[in-house]
């Protein structure tokens, strides 16, 4: 129960700062209100912590096996999620939801890892022209709570409208919740 709480009282408060930082923008320009802006890793802090859009220039999905089994990860290895509310090839994250929820984007072909099947692997176009990677046709995001690579704070979350998961070497969604050594 206290991990719950806590992800929850985390995700809430990333929610907060993310819609104050979106309120506080004075260029007033459409450009703020995408949510979904994209760099390149060059651009990007060279931290474990997950950036808000990020495109990587060797982008990479690759397996990985974590407290929810083996799961799909990027070339950094953080967790890759899906989202419920998502159709196939097409993201419905956009705004605030983006920001909690960065998708995976890329400006180059991903490249899939041992362990995957290379014909899942493909991309979509999203809203704001960028591409975002897709995984057996579920569109792919990061979590910006998850702070280092591994980490699963986003499994089984409510949010925008739906649930996220961690995803399965086959495109699937994982459903349980994470082995920890509390019994949990």
């Amino acid at each position: 129960m206290k991990r719950h709480v806590r992800t929850t009282g985390t995700l809430v408060a990333a929610l907060l700062i993310a819609g104050a930082a979106a309120g506080c923008s004075d260029d007033g320009g459409e450009g703020a209100a995408s949510g979904t802006e994209t760099h390149s890793a060059a651009e990007a802090p060279d931290t474990d912590v997950v950036p808000a859009a990020t495109s990587s220039s060797t982008p990479a999905v690759d397996v990985k096996n974590g407290t929810l089994g083996k799961m799909l990860v990027d070339e950094k290895g953080r967790t890759l999620y899906l989202f419920d509310k998502d159709t196939k090839d097409k993201s419905k994250c956009n705004d605030d939801c983006a920001t909690a929820w960065p998708p995976f984007t890329v400006k180059s072909t991903p490249t899939a890892g041992k362990g995957l099947k290379k014909d899942l692997l493909k991309t979509t176009k999203r809203d704001d022209g960028s591409e975002q990677v897709t995984y057996n046709g579920h569109p792919l995001y990061r979590f910006a709570d998850d702070q280092k690579a591994g980490d699963t704070n986003g499994q089984g979350v409510d949010a925008f409208g739906a649930k996220w998961y961690v995803v399965d070497p086959d495109g699937k969604k994982i459903t349980t919740a994470p082995k920890t050594n509390g019994g949990y």
